[in-house]
């Protein structure tokens, strides 16, 4: 149990280094929390700072979800606790010790502990946002879809002490999308050009 805690109490802090925020400081752009959607993600970073930004803080999104749950695999750590220590990096996403606790939306650093949880959950996961976001081009749309398949593929073949923290990081991530659905139901969500994505 005590090495539970160490691994939990890393991903915890690893997840509230917030990639968006961190390279916009050494990149000289403004804080994303106060530039378009308000959100310091990976997508937010692709608005005001382009591509090759955007990818970058994606990239260190999903290493902070990736990064404890392997090494916490490397000690021999069962599936259940592996589950638990994807859901605290998530949870430092959201709430950021370093930043105020005003995190992101925690898509990226979920997907990074989920594959190292299982390559098969990322699979599945990319799949369904990519496919969900060609089809519709908007990014909460496919965030919160790929959320819900990836949850269901879990619920249906991991025992209840893995799905547990799974569904708990797919309420919080729908709930973290709260002001998009309600842009989507007013027909103000805004699309994603994905010709940017090229």
């Amino acid at each position: 149990m005590l090495l539970l805690f160490v691994f939990i109490l890393l991903a915890y802090l690893l997840g509230s280094l917030s990639s968006a925020i961190i390279v916009s400081k050494c990149t000289g752009l403004p804080d994303p929390r106060t530039q378009g959607s308000g959100n310091p993600g990976a997508s937010n970073i692709l608005r005001i700072g382009g591509k090759k930004l955007a990818i970058v803080v994606l990239l260190g999104d999903v290493l902070k979800g990736w990064i404890p749950v392997m090494l916490a695999k490397l000690f021999g750590l069962p599936l259940a606790y592996l589950a638990w220590i994807a859901f605290f990096a998530f949870i430092g996403h959201l709430y950021p010790i370093f930043f105020s606790f005003r995190g992101g939306k925690g898509v990226a650093t979920a997907l990074g502990g989920l594959i190292a949880l299982a390559w098969p959950l990322g699979l599945i996961g990319i799949s369904s946002w990519g496919i969900v976001l060609a089809l519709f081009r908007y990014i909460s749309v496919a965030s919160i879809s790929a959320a819900i398949v990836t949850f269901s593929y879990v619920f249906f073949v991991y025992p209840l002490p893995v799905y547990l923290p799974v569904f708990l990081m797919t309420i919080l991530l729908i709930a973290c999308h709260f002001s998009n659905i309600q842009r989507l139901i007013r027909g103000k969500e805004p699309k994603i050009n994905l010709t940017k994505l090229k």
